[in-house]
């Protein structure tokens, strides 16, 4: 039978820091550097917005000629939509979670807790990268406006400055679409706005190319291979192809403990511990991501659909007998726990599927928290039993019997008794956010999704 926790009564609003049992605040820089707008994923796209400040600085320092200027402005803008694009390349995101996590555990704890930000490292690269590209393209577009480019004839110009006017509406409609709110509230508006406005200005971009050579004096297919923006735009098209090519229509079973709740079952596959499957009903509908949950000596693996919106109202209601996937399975936060001895994980409703792959074939000692309603009734007694086999000593709190509790306590609690080097949370943005920031301020590693896309 799962364990209870016996200490305070969490979820006390009025106590303060020591009556909830948890260690002071750290003090100074390090305090500040816990979380807010100086966190690890903040720190990496302030970096990437400074580095661009320094190039244009010295850019402009070097005096360029109008023409110079206009093409290092749409280099600049080039590149950093190709690093942007790079961070959301499955294969670089994955390589890049292998070596961050292929530290040996005897390496200090500091420096193996720092390894473990890696998941900050993509998204603060793709925001500051792509919201750069935007700043630069933009300056680029005005400038054309306000004078056209002197070789360009009359025809030329105006085909150039229709293309630019719509490579930068189209930029700055997907960066406002990305916005924290707008992703929270219009999801799929900025789904469709990042996937058919990112093909868009690929297409547009290559056009644009093809206009500048032809409106240069020299040969337009020598300048066109001389240009950087050309081998950028072939990188961002084999980017934007891979996944596509891999696009597969796969047949699933799925069983309903509840309403709430459908497990989806792969017959075929492998998939790594910690990674996560993007899937949809349509190849052009929505996509939504999943974390593979797999079983020890058994093929195939499983996902789990919560009820959290209409698309998965819709999944659980009307259970198809196929699915599309796109790319290779990713790589996400979990399996940062393979850098220190123990971990804690804090699961909350439907955040038990991802960390259920850990808990049943990660090879790092674990202990789980699981907070949510009614567990048997709610996620079926074959799931709950499984886990329970994998977790004999999990913590499970029963939100319809005893209420919402106070997370923090409860992970630091867990985290204590256990001796464990670190806490891994997943639950929704508002809670995630919340305990991970609450432990990190007071000198604990903890870490979870950051929902930067």
């Amino acid at each position: 039978m799962a364990t209870r926790l016996d200490g305070r009564a969490p979820g006390n609003a009025g106590t303060g820091p020591a009556e909830r049992d948890l260690p002071p605040l750290l003090t100074g820089i390090r305090l500040r550097l816990a979380g807010g707008r100086l966190s690890p994923f903040h720190r990496v796209l302030w970096l990437i917005a400074a580095a661009n400040v320094v190039f244009g600085v010295v850019f402009l320092l070097t005096r360029p000629s109008w023409n110079l200027w206009l093409g290092g402005l749409l280099t600049a803008a080039s590149v950093d939509i190709g690093l942007a694009a790079l961070m959301r390349q499955q294969y670089f995101v994955n390589a890049l979670f292998s070596v961050a996590t292929s530290a040996p555990l005897r390496w200090p704890l500091r420096m193996r807790a720092a390894l473990a930000q890696v998941h900050h490292l993509p998204g603060g690269v793709h925001v500051g990268a792509a919201t750069s590209a935007t700043v630069w393209f933009v300056v680029y577009a005005v400038c054309v406006v306000v004078t056209p480019p002197p070789a360009a004839g009359s025809a030329q110009h105006v085909a150039i400055l229709a293309v630019v006017v719509a490579i930068a509406l189209d930029l700055l409609a997907m960066s406002w679409c990305a916005r924290p709110a707008m992703r929270h509230h219009h999801h799929d508006l900025f789904e469709i706005t990042h996937r058919y406005g990112g093909w868009l200005s690929i297409a547009l971009f290559t056009a644009l190319t093809v206009l500048h050579a032809a409106a240069d004096v020299g040969p337009a297919g020598s300048d066109i291979l001389r240009s950087p923006n050309t081998w950028i735009l072939a990188v961002l098209f084999v980017f934007a192809a891979i996944p596509w090519l891999q696009l597969r229509r796969v047949p699933i079973t799925i069983t309903e403990p509840s309403n709430h709740v459908a497990l989806v079952s792969f017959r075929h596959g492998r998939v790594r511990v910690g990674s996560a499957s993007r899937i949809a009903r349509h190849p052009l509908g929505q996509w939504h991501a999943f974390a593979n949950m797999t079983t020890p000596g058994q093929q195939g693996f499983r996902i789990a659909v919560s009820r959290a919106g209409g698309w998965t109202g819709d999944f659980i209601a009307d259970a198809p007998a196929h699915v599309w996937t796109r790319g290779v399975p990713t790589t996400g936060v979990g399996s940062v726990s393979r850098l220190f001895t123990k971990v804690v994980w804090i699961a909350t409703g439907s955040g038990i599927a991802p960390a259920l792959p850990h808990l049943l074939s990660d090879p790092t000692p674990a202990r789980l928290v699981w907070v949510t309603r009614s567990p048997e009734r709610t996620y079926g007694a074959g799931l709950v039993g499984e886990i329970l086999a994998a977790q004999p000593d999990a913590v499970l709190w029963n939100s319809d019997e005893k209420g919402k509790p106070d997370l923090s306590v409860l992970a630091y609690q867990a985290y204590r008794d256990f001796g464990a080097e670190a806490v891994i949370c997943i639950s929704n943005k508002d809670a995630t956010l919340r305990l991970v920031t609450e432990l990190r301020r007071r000198g604990v590693p903890a870490y979870g999704p950051i929902w930067d896309s």
